[in-house]
């Protein structure tokens, strides 16, 4: 089943939520210059992991997606060469936008939480 809650904190050049601050600490680490999107995914448990379908997140040049794994669980993201990047809490992996990936929902936990952003440096 392909059902996720998301949350936005920016996106479209503007601020979308009251609790953005909360992604400073991350946004300093990563020394963003510009910041395109920030999202937030949560995917409920599952009977069997479900693969969401490949994708890109941001169709541009020179942007970065960077996901940040929040909890740490059997989902995982998946690239379109076949490598896979297991959602382990504290982890963030960064890559080009333009590479297709798609995530995951899991079995063995309540929820699969993580943190996506677009950005240039």
């Amino acid at each position: 089943m392909n059902k996720q809650f998301a949350h936005t904190f920016f996106a479209n050049g503007k601020l979308n939520s009251h609790y953005f601050s909360l992604l400073e600490p991350i946004l300093e680490k990563l020394n963003i210059d510009q910041l395109l999107k920030a999202k937030i995914n949560l995917t409920q448990k599952n009977n069997i992991i479900y693969e969401h379908g490949f994708h890109t997140d941001i169709k541009e040049p020179d942007v970065l997606t960077a996901v940040f794994y929040l909890n740490t669980n059997n989902g995982y993201t998946k690239f379109i060469d076949g490598k896979i990047v297991n959602s382990v809490a504290n982890r963030v992996i960064i890559f080009d936008s333009l590479l297709e990936h798609t995530g995951t929902t899991c079995t063995d936990e309540d929820y699969r939480l993580v943190l996506n952003l677009n950005y240039k440096k």
